[in-house]
């Protein structure tokens, strides 16, 4: 089908190498932005220096390069673009819809894990503080194109949540959105690990008066001990060498029809191959984080 205004995106953090999780997530939404003949963008979201390791951003962009998942345009880095998240910010603060807090992690845990807005109405400043969400648009579920309806936690919903963080760095939900919307992206295509962020991701959207993006959130890889493959866990970088079995692999995994002779192709015909005969297929487990 084509849709010209379809535009996709593959937004990998650099705290190490693309592995075959990372590969599931890209291909995938390569694969439905070039099935919708739209355009497919990629995003380096660097805005955590304490989690990145150098060189892990060139690296991804070789590996995806290597793996024939060529980008349109220009790459985004977060890390340029503070001034468009402060702007962000200013916005909330004059509408007043957000505030300044110094709980610490061990108190939150203390009431139960999910922040009982102490600090909402206590008029804090700046000094040693995070700044939240004043939530009044708590979204208490949302479609995914993939998975159906999802009902997520209702306190997770409705929490003040984190939108720059004590330590000066701003939050990855507001970062996100922000990017997002200014990229024109129409659809997120990433992993089911995602899903319990998407919810605060749709509130922010719905905070600024902005329209959210479709979501598929599509099934997660997991090592031999049933976790997800993870950098946090260890797991291997994609092979430098043919990295047309991995593809071969990857799609299988996300329940393509693949042909035995497609690994004999050039690594352009399997990907055609794949875009022509990519169809979302529902996964075989209930609506969760799988």
């Amino acid at each position: 089908m084509e849709n010209s205004d379809y535009i996709g995106r593959f937004a990998p953090s650099p705290s190490g190498e693309l592995h075959f999780g990372s590969l599931i997530a890209a291909l995938g939404s390569y694969l439905q932005a070039r099935a919708r003949r739209g355009r497919w963008l990629v995003r380096i979201e660097d805005i955590d220096p304490p989690r990145e390791v150098p060189g892990a951003a060139d690296a991804i962009l070789r590996q995806l390069e290597h793996y024939g998942l060529r980008w349109d345009g220009e790459v985004m880095w977060q890390s340029r673009r503070h001034d468009a998240y402060r702007e962000r910010l200013a916005w909330l603060k004059a509408q007043g819809l957000c505030y300044y807090c110094t709980c610490t992690r061990a108190r939150i845990q203390s009431v139960g894990g999910t922040y009982d807005g102490h600090c909402r109405d206590l008029q804090l400043g700046p000094e040693n503080a995070a700044l939240r969400l004043r939530q009044t648009r708590p979204v208490l579920g949302f479609h995914d194109r993939l998975r159906g309806d999802i009902t997520t936690d209702e306190k997770l919903a409705r929490e003040d949540f984190i939108i720059h963080r004590r330590d000066g760095l701003f939050a990855y939900n507001l970062a996100v959105v922000v990017d997002d919307h200014s990229q024109g992206v129409t659809e997120i295509v990433r992993g089911a690990d995602l899903i319990e962020p998407t919810v605060r991701q749709i509130s922010l959207y719905q905070h600024f008066g902005w329209q959210p993006p479709d979501y598929i959130h599509l099934p997660l890889a997991l090592n031999a001990d049933g976790n997800k493959l993870s950098k946090q866990n260890h797991a291997p970088a994609l092979p430098t060498g043919d990295p047309r079995p991995e593809i071969v692999r990857a799609l299988r995994f996300l329940n393509q029809a693949v042909a035995e002779e497609w690994q004999d192709l050039t690594l352009d015909a399997l990907l055609e191959h794949a875009v022509a005969g990519w169809t979302l297929v529902n996964p075989p487990f209930s609506n969760g984080s799988r």
